[in-house]
């Protein structure tokens, strides 16, 4: 093992480069001589052709005549809408990248030290810069993962219970769209920041579930919406350190009703060694449970484990229901 190598930040920061050019486009849209690459990035066509030489040596790109350039596949992921909002360093992806410089800090510490960089914790510069806020809902969102599953129960015959449903944290409202598409007997209520709500008609329009949808701009550390017969937590626990997830828990937990559940999909996984996730600790201090921990979570702010498991997609869901 050549630490070395590894230790190189010269092919990720090359990548990023790239991809914020958006080079990989403007090969695909005939552009293929450096000279021609610059002017389309209005960049300096040497450093340019430094960084593309690089990739080309990393296996990304080719170079099939001196100065010329072409995709390979490798280079064509650099044309996928995930990977580049990723990547870019105009967007979301530049705020991940560059939060790396305060791992230190972080393992020092025992909590994110992305204001260090930035002048604030990660969830106020998405509020301060809505640019950015859009990158990542957009990266979070369809653009990002694909069309959501909608089955976000580990016992699909509570779907005969359901009547309302509470995306709690749910983005611009693309998971809940997909849950009222699959039971249409269900409306629902999608909780988040004012700004990101804000996309939902949209999205809900999109999927023909729009007369079904409502839209509450609200963060989810105040009072949700009472009632509903199942809330859902995709991606939010593990957004956050525990007093945070707890509080999160809890007002879910006040919410409830006696024969509510609670779906929590992502930041619980089985008993078994937890993957490190140092992005999520980086950006917000957040991380995945394990079950025997999250049980203990859950118990705290009033809730119970009734069911847990994996589907047939891989991804580990829990079912809480009032203690």
């Amino acid at each position: 093992m050549n630490l070395w190598e590894m230790a190189d930040l010269s092919t990720p920061w090359s990548l990023h480069v790239a991809a914020t050019l958006g080079i990989a486009g403007h090969i695909a849209a005939g552009k293929t001589e450096i000279a021609d690459l610059a002017a389309a990035a209005d960049v300096d066509r040497n450093s340019l052709y430094r960084v593309l030489r690089h990739l080309v040596n990393k296996g990304v790109f080719e170079e099939p005549a001196p100065g010329r350039f072409a995709l390979n596949d490798p280079a064509r992921q650099l044309l996928e809408g995930p990977i580049r909002l990723g990547l870019d360093l105009n967007g979301i992806g530049g705020r991940m990248a560059h939060a790396w410089g305060t791992l230190l800090t972080a393992v020092r510490r025992g909590r994110p030290a992305y204001h260090e960089i930035f002048g604030r914790a990660f969830w106020d510069d998405l509020d301060a810069h809505p640019d950015i806020a859009a990158s990542f809902d957009e990266l979070m969102g369809v653009a990002g993962h694909g069309v959501p599953d909608p089955e976000v129960l580990v016992d699909p015959s509570f779907w005969a219970s359901v009547k309302t449903v509470v995306d709690v944290g749910g983005g611009t409202g693309a998971l809940l769209a997909e849950v009222l598409r699959a039971h249409p007997q269900a409306r629902g209520t999608l909780v988040d920041f004012p700004r990101t709500v804000a996309r939902s008609p949209e999205v809900f329009a999109a999927a023909g579930v729009a007369e079904r949808a409502t839209a509450v701009g609200q963060s989810f550390f105040d009072p949700l919406p009472a009632g509903a017969d199942l809330y859902i937590l995709k991606g939010v626990i593990n957004d956050w350190p525990d007093p945070e997830a707890i509080a999160i828990l809890k007002r879910c937990a006040e919410a409830l009703p006696p024969a509510g559940r609670v779906s929590i999909i992502g930041g619980v996984g089985p008993d078994e060694p937890e993957s490190p996730e140092l992005m999520m600790m980086v950006l917000v201090g957040g991380r995945r449970r394990p079950l025997a921990e999250f049980r203990v979570m859950a118990r705290e702010a009033g809730l119970a484990v009734r069911a847990s498991g994996k589907q047939p997609t891989g991804r580990f869901m829990v079912e809480l229901a009032a203690e």
